[in-house]
């Protein structure tokens, strides 16, 4: 997976964001929260379930993401290892593990239910 793809990839998700920070991290937003981060050189990461997260780390498929393991996010080194429709499909449960936790105004005001 590319970076113009992983970007794609959360451009496609309802009412989703992306600002360019910390050194230029692609961060992706939903409501102001985040939900994936991606940068050519630190590979990516993103919100995943809690039951996710224990199997993606302890499986050794993904390491804890540095900063954010406390909210479960999870990190991979290199965009280009992963499988494209893998990880879309990550990222749209990401977008909806952080959608869900936004208030009831906020969703309205987005059109996201």
């Amino acid at each position: 997976m590319t970076l113009d793809e992983f970007d794609a990839a959360c451009a496609a998700l309802p009412a989703a964001t992306m600002v360019v920070q910390w050194g230029g991290a692609h961060v992706h937003k939903v409501g102001g929260k985040m939900f994936a981060i991606a940068n050519l050189s630190a590979g990516c990461s993103f919100k995943v379930s809690d039951i996710a997260y224990e199997a993606m780390t302890e499986g050794g498929m993904a390491k804890p993401a540095p900063y954010l393991a406390r909210a479960k996010w999870v990190a991979f080194d290199d965009l280009a290892d992963l499988d494209g429709e893998e990880v879309a499909g990550w990222l749209a449960n990401a977008h909806a593990l952080v959608a869900a936790r936004l208030t009831r105004a906020v969703k309205r005001e987005l059109g996201l239910g």
